[in-house]
């Protein structure tokens, strides 16, 4: 946590935030693939805003905000969203092959929220299986570093 804060402090916002993000993700719960998407409800769109893996998910690449069982759970009962194999990824991502390429099965999308909304997930990405239960309550931990990252992101992105 030393390392994210003092990430924080560093110049070169966000990405150092995000950068420490990351890193702070893989030591606490593991990650192959990690993403962060910001929620754009005045556009209807969710847009990434980090990635570790940027050739495969780059940065600002977008997508209509789902009206689905992922909606339900991330954005409505603010719960993370779990998946531990490839049939469920590929019941609910279209990107399922990318997925699967990058040598990732399961995932979970914990959702970041301020002010009773979800502004946004963390997207952990691993091996069939890997995300246990202790895993997914570790990642409880990421929301407040989450948080903070999407706020710094909010703030050196302004009119961007």
């Amino acid at each position: 946590m030393m390392d994210f804060m003092q990430a924080v402090a560093a110049k070169g916002q966000p990405d150092q935030t995000f950068e420490a993000l990351a890193k702070l993700v893989d030591e606490t719960i593991g990650v192959k693939l990690f993403t962060t998407l910001v929620i754009d409800r005045e556009r209807d769109v969710v847009r990434r805003n980090y990635s570790n893996m940027p050739e495969a998910y780059p940065v600002s690449g977008e997508k209509p905000r789902a009206k689905d069982r992922w909606a339900d759970i991330v954005e409505g009962q603010h719960q993370t969203f779990v998946l531990n194999s490839y049939e469920e990824i590929k019941a609910a991502f279209p990107d399922h092959e990318l997925i699967r390429s990058l040598g990732c099965e399961s995932c979970i999308n914990v959702p970041v929220t301020i002010d009773g909304q979800v502004i946004g997930t963390l997207n952990c990405l691993h091996d069939a299986g890997y995300y246990t239960q202790e895993r997914i309550e570790a990642a409880n931990a990421l929301k407040l570093p989450g948080a903070l990252a999407f706020l710094l992101h909010e703030k050196f992105n302004q009119g961007a």
